[in-house]
C-alpha cells in the first residue's frame, strides 16, 4: 500500500496490470517507428540547418532569438523554448542534428528509450522554436506531441526488451490514440465543414495530385485516372476521417478492421505525395489500434516469450485500499504461484524503514507528476477537438495557451482547402541582364522532363516553403528576397540548399525570383515528348536585385502584378 497514490491515479497513470489483450507489441512497434521518424527529421536537417537558420543563413536563429529577448525579456525562455539560447553557431546547429540522430538510433535499438525520447524532444523542439518560417508545420506539431506523450508510454530501463515488467499506462495509451483520432477527425471537419465546396461535391481530388506541395511520379499516373475514381477517393477520405475513425471506441475487432482501412489510406498518400514524415507519424500511431493477442500470432515461436506469458496472466482484482504502490507484487495466479503467508503480520507504518518510505514517496511523486501532465495534455486535446466541432463552446483557454510554445497539443486541419493551380518559384542569375540561368532545386518540380521523385520522410524545408510562398505575396514571404541577397553574395550554405551552382566562378551580378505555372502532361504528350510537366512563365515573383560596386544591393525591376490566388 502507498498512502500517497489514490486508486484512480494508479488506474490511469500507473502501468496496466498484466493480462490480455496486452499492448507490449504495439508499443514496441510504435516506439521503433517513432525513432525512425525522429532520425529522418534530424537527418534532413543536417544538410539544411546552416543554410536555413545558421548565422549566415536565410533566417538566422541568433538574430531571431535576440529580437525575442528584446521584446519579451525574461519570458523569452517560455515563449521560445530552445537550447539555442546558449549558442546558435553553425557548430551548435550541427551538433543538434548529430546528437538527435544518435539519440533516435538508440531509441530504434531500444536502449534507454525514455532518456532518448527526452533528448529527441528537446532538440527537435529547439529547432522548431527558432526556425521561424521553416517550422511550425502540422507535421512538426504531430511529432512533438507524439514524442512528449511517448515518454510516459515507453518502458523504463537500459534495455527493456518488450517491457513486460513495465507495461504502458492506460492514460498514455489513450492519449496517443486520441492524438491519432484528432488528426483524422479535425482534418475531416476542416474538409467537409470548412467552406471548400469541392469536398462536398467530391471534386477536391480532381487536381490534387499535381497541385500538392511535392508530387511523386506515382501521383502523375494517378492524376490520369477518370473523375469517378477521384470522386470516390474524396468521398472515402471524408468518410474515413469523419466516421470510420470512431471505430477506435468500439470492441477490438472493429479497431483491427479500422487499422487496415486507415493504413491503406496512408500508404496511398505516401506513394502519391511527399509530405515528409507526416503520414509516417499517422501510420505509426495506427499501430496502437492493435494488441498483443492479434500481433503475437504473426511472430515465430519463441520470439516473444514474455509477451505470451503476459497474455496468460490473470489480473488481480482491484484492492479496497486507498491506493497501490506502482511496485506492489501482484496477487498469485497460475503464472505467479508464489504467495505470502496469510498469517504473516503486516508491519505498522511506524516500523517501515525510512528508506522504504522515501522510495514510496518518490514513486508517488513521479506518478502524480505523470498524471498531472497527462491530464493537462488530455484537456488541451479535448479543447481543440471540441473547438473544431463546436466553435462557440465556452471552455477555459488559459491551460492550452500555457503549453502552446511546446507544441504538445495542436489543432489539425489537413487540406481543409484545396489548391487549384500549381505555381513554382524559380531563382535565376545573370551577368548581363539578358541571359538568365536557373538555380536547380534538389526536390521541387522544375525541369519539365524530370520525373517527380519519392523521398519522404526526408523533408526539404526550403523547397517545401517555396510552395507555400508561391500561394501568396513576396511581402508575406520575405525569406525569398533574403535568398536573393545571399545568392548575390555567393553564400556557400545557401547554395548548398540547391542541387548545383550555375555560377561556380563567382556570384552573378543580378538575381531574380520568377513564377511559373505547372501542369501534369497527359499520357499522349508524355509518350511523344517524354515530358512529365508543361509550364508557363508568369513573370517576376519578387523584386530583381543587382549587386553594386560597393557590395550593396539595388532593385532593378519590380513585379508588375500577382496571379490570382489558387
Amino acid at each position: 500500500m502507498n498512502p500517497w497514490t489514490p486508486r484512480f491515479l494508479c488506474w490511469c497513470a500507473a502501468p496496466c496490470p498484466a493480462g490480455p489483450p496486452g499492448h507490449l507489441l504495439p508499443r514496441w512497434l510504435f516506439l521503433r517507428a517513432l525513432g525512425f521518424i525522429y532520425f529522418s527529421a534530424f537527418y534532413s536537417l543536417l544538410f539544411q540547418i546552416r543554410g536555413l537558420v545558421g548565422p549566415n543563413g536565410i533566417l538566422p536563429a541568433g538574430l531571431y532569438l535576440k529580437e525575442v529577448a528584446n521584446f519579451l525579456g525574461a519570458s523569452r525562455y517560455w515563449y521560445a523554448p530552445t537550447v539555442l539560447w546558449l549558442d546558435s553557431s553553425d557548430r551548435t546547429l550541427l551538433a543538434l542534428c548529430w546528437i538527435g540522430m544518435l539519440a533516435s538510433l538508440l531509441l530504434v535499438l531500444n536502449i534507454l528509450p525514455r532518456a532518448m525520447l527526452v533528448i529527441c524532444f528537446v532538440l527537435f523542439l529547439s529547432f522548431v522554436s527558432a526556425a521561424q518560417d521553416f517550422s511550425g508545420y502540422q507535421s512538426d506539431g504531430m511529432l512533438l506531441a507524439a514524442g512528449f506523450v511517448s515518454f510516459f508510454f515507453a518502458p523504463r530501463g537500459l534495455r527493456p526488451g518488450w517491457g513486460a515488467s513495465d507495461p504502458p499506462s492506460r492514460a498514455s495509451l489513450f492519449l496517443l490514440r486520441l492524438l491519432w483520432l484528432t488528426i483524422y477527425f479535425e482534418s475531416g471537419v476542416a474538409k467537409y465543414f470548412g467552406g471548400d465546396p469541392s469536398w462536398r461535391d467530391f471534386t477536391a481530388m480532381d487536381q490534387y495530385y499535381q497541385n500538392g506541395p511535392l508530387p511523386t511520379w506515382i501521383g502523375w499516373y494517378t492524376q490520369q485516372l477518370p473523375h469517378w475514381f477521384h470522386a470516390a477517393t474524396a468521398a472515402m477520405t471524408v468518410g474515413i476521417e469523419l466516421v470510420v475513425v470512431w471505430m477506435l471506441f468500439l470492441p477490438r475487432r472493429f479497431r483491427i478492421v479500422c487499422f487496415f482501412i486507415v493504413t491503406f489510406l496512408q500508404i496511398g498518400i505516401i506513394l502519391t505525395a511527399n509530405y515528409a514524415f507526416l503520414n509516417y507519424i499517422v501510420l505509426s500511431l495506427g499501430f496502437l489500434l492493435l494488441d498483443d493477442r492479434f500481433l503475437v500470432q504473426f511472430l515465430p515461436a519463441g520470439w516473444a516469450v514474455e509477451v505470451c506469458e503476459n497474455l496468460k496472466h490473470v489480473p488481480a482484482p482491484a484492492p479496497r485500499s486507498a491506493g497501490l504502490s506502482t511496485t506492489e507484487t501482484p496477487e498469485p495466479t497460475s503464472a505467479n504461484p508464489q504467495r505470502a503467508d496469510a498469517n504473516e503480520p503486516v508491519p505498522e507504518a511506524a516500523t517501515i524503514p525510512m528508506t522504504a518510505r522515501a522510495r514510496e514517496f518518490a514513486e508517488a511523486a513521479g506518478l502524480w507528476v505523470a498524471g498531472l501532465f497527462l491530464a493537462w495534455i488530455l484537456y488541451a486535446n479535448v479543447f481543440f477537438l471540441l473547438a473544431r466541432a463546436f466553435r462557440t463552446l465556452p471552455l477555459p483557454s488559459k491551460p492550452v495557451a500555457l503549453i502552446e510554445p511546446f507544441r504538445v497539443a495542436n489543432q489539425y486541419g489537413l487540406f481543409g482547402r484545396m489548391t487549384w493551380k500549381r505555381f513554382e518559384i524559380e531563382f535565376q542569375g545573370s551577368n548581363d541582364g539578358e541571359n538568365w540561368i536557373a538555380y536547380r532545386f534538389r526536390n521541387k518540380p522544375q525541369s519539365p522532363a524530370e520525373a517527380p521523385r519519392i523521398y519522404a520522410p526526408y523533408q526539404p524545408r526550403f523547397d517545401w516553403n517555396l510552395w507555400f510562398a508561391s500561394l501568396g505575396n513576396w511581402r508575406e514571404n520575405t525569406f525569398v528576397l533574403r535568398t536573393e541577397e545571399l545568392l548575390l553574395a555567393g553564400d556557400a550554405q545557401v547554395l548548398s540548399l540547391f542541387a548545383s551552382n550555375p555560377f561556380p566562378q563567382g556570384p552573378p551580378q543580378q538575381i531574380r525570383a520568377v513564377l511559373w505555372q505547372y501542369w501534369f502532361t497527359d499520357p499522349a504528350t508524355k509518350r511523344s515528348t517524354g515530358m512529365w510537366w508543361r509550364r508557363e512563365f508568369l513573370g517576376l515573383y519578387a523584386p530583381a536585385l543587382e549587386r553594386g560596386q560597393d557590395e550593396r544591393f539595388f532593385v532593378t525591376e519590380w513585379p508588375e502584378s500577382l496571379p490570382s490566388p489558387p
